[in-house]
């Protein structure tokens, strides 16, 4: 049998590859990321024809999945936790619509926020959508989750969430790889209108989707993923979901004391939940993210037996478990840790030496010396470190493409001019609607695109937007007098620092585009043409 050693993302990877998937979809957001990385180097993924290219946003990648299961063929799409809300929209009518092709979909979730706005848990949008949720324990369980996911998708026509989170996705196992499934052929849905969610037919569909829900919910009581494993200790039941269970087999070497359901696949499984009620005297919920399963507990038992985790303090409110975290729950002194060296110890953000956001952010405060502070708008990308030091620009970072409507609805309340600072990934994400707001207003704000040909916070991925800014701002209606091209460069400060205050002070929108290659991408790509001489 075959074994590679892989990250969680990998084996999510593979696993699909395994599992006969025909598309991978994403945006580029940690920690998703590595899923699409490692299908688009992956030479079996290449020999087969499998799609495996960048979308613009979650959104589009959500819809461009469906329409291949649309086709009668396999697809995944993946994203980080914040990107479900962005494409929130199409995976919730897709629950209504259902499945013809198999679909997966990967939520990538960030508890500790180690690189996202908010932890967000997005077990909330598989129960929100009524489909069945995944949620792997070790590696080997994601790649075979994910393989196996696909038919558990067209056995009930709903898309399936596969959720995983940060410490799952970004450490290595060794996985047993299993057999290999051939590609769908295309096949068109058997209903021709299962897919045109017109009031009649999306009721119909609905009453369909809560008719399946007992089956959904006898699928995660028989599930292999789902275990009941006694203990002696009846004192308390734990409740383990997720990588908890690792988190909680480490502290007993793989002996645990007390009863325990292990919990991997939802809806929660109430066959093994209603004995450990009978049998404990109290419950303690492991669970990486929000108080999911927690609450689903408080109001599945009457009064009588005591539910501990993240709501009444056993375990912290907010971040991530760990091992030693899971022990002083339970009462035992946890594992004694190595002081972190200094030379390893987190140091803050910071741009790189030399990259090209630095030399716009110079120019920048300069021309902006001249007005009160406090009317730079950004969102999320390399830039938003602008809010450090030594620059301090940067006054606001909520959300991808909120840089230019929040600029727009500050100018609204009178703070004239206010800037938008946005990245080019970023803008072709969800920056250009926002940009047609502002033309069709003609709002008196500086729309600053720092353009480094890249999606350079995530690794330095394909961008959407490479080579097209410009020509997008004129479609959009920028007026061309006011549609400025600059190159972030020390020999042209002076140049560029009079174009940006000429901008400032046109009393309208003016777009200037600040295009040069990211640093670190250039730096691979002579490598490798040194590499092909």
């Amino acid at each position: 049998m075959q074994k590679l050693l892989l990250l969680g993302d990998e084996a999510i990877a593979q696993g699909a590859i395994d599992g006969g998937i025909s598309g991978f979809y994403a945006y580029p957001g940690t920690p998703s990321t590595e899923i699409m990385e490692y299908a688009q180097k992956s030479k079996e993924v290449a020999q087969k024809g499998i799609h495996c290219k960048w979308s613009a946003n979650e959104k589009t990648a959500m819809e461009a999945a469906i329409g291949m299961s649309y086709t009668g063929k396999r697809a995944m799409v993946q994203m980080k936790h914040v990107g479900m809300n962005v494409a929130a929209d199409p995976f919730l009518n897709s629950s209504i619509t259902g499945v013809n092709g198999g679909l997966i979909v990967v939520a990538a979730d960030d508890p500790s926020m180690h690189s996202s706005q908010n932890e967000q848990d997005s077990r909330f949008y598989g129960d929100f959508a009524l489909v069945p949720i995944l949620e792997p324990s070790n590696q080997q369980e994601a790649y075979e989750m994910t393989k196996n996911g696909f038919e558990l998708s067209e056995k009930f026509n709903v898309p399936i969430v596969l959720r995983v989170t940060t410490r799952l996705a970004h450490s290595r196992a060794d996985i047993k790889l299993g057999d290999k499934k051939e590609q769908l052929k295309v096949k068109l849905p058997e209903d021709p209108r299962q897919y045109v969610l017109l009031p009649g037919i999306a009721r119909r569909n609905y009453k369909k989707l809560l008719e399946m829900q007992s089956s959904i919910q006898q699928a995660s009581n028989d599930s292999i993923y789902n275990r009941y494993i006694d203990g002696n200790n009846k004192k308390i039941g734990i409740v383990a979901c997720g990588i908890g269970f690792n988190y909680l087999m480490e502290n007993f070497d793989g002996e645990c004391p007390y009863p325990v359901v292990k919990v991997s696949q939802y809806p929660i499984p109430k066959n093994h939940i209603q004995k450990l009620r009978k049998e404990c005297e109290s419950i303690l919920v492991l669970e990486d993210g929000y108080p999911f399963v927690e609450k689903q507990l408080k109001s599945f038992f009457d009064e009588g037996i005591k539910i501990m985790g993240r709501l009444d303090g056993s375990l912290p409110r907010d971040g991530e478990l760990n091992p030693n975290i899971v022990a002083k729950a339970l009462g035992i002194k946890d594992s004694e840790t190595l002081q972190i060296p200094e030379v390893v110890k987190m140091r803050p953000p910071s741009l790189c030496q030399g990259c090209g956001h630095r030399d716009v952010y110079e120019a920048l405060n300069i021309a902006l010396e001249d007005y009160e502070k406090g009317r730079v708008f950004a969102d999320i990308g390399c830039y938003t470190l602008g809010a450090l030091p030594p620059f301090n620009t940067v006054n606001s970072c909520v959300d991808m493409g909120a840089s230019i409507t929040m600029a727009i609805g500050a100018s609204d309340a009178g703070l004239i001019p206010a800037v938008a600072v946005i990245g080019d990934s970023t803008f072709t994400h969800s920056g250009m609607t926002g940009l047609l707001d502002a033309v069709i207003k003609n709002s008196p704000i500086l729309v600053l695109i720092s353009d480094n040909f890249t999606t350079g916070m995530t690794g330095g991925q394909d961008s959407a937007a490479k080579n097209r800014i410009v020509d997008i701002c004129k479609g959009i209606g920028v007026d061309p007098d006011h549609l400025r091209t600059i190159v972030p460069l020390k020999s042209n400060y002076e140049k560029n620092l009079a174009i940006i205050k000429e901008e400032l002070a046109y009393n309208g929108l003016s777009v200037v585009v600040a295009q040069r290659e990211c640093i670190q991408t250039a730096k691979r790509g002579r490598k490798q043409q040194a590499k092909n001489k």
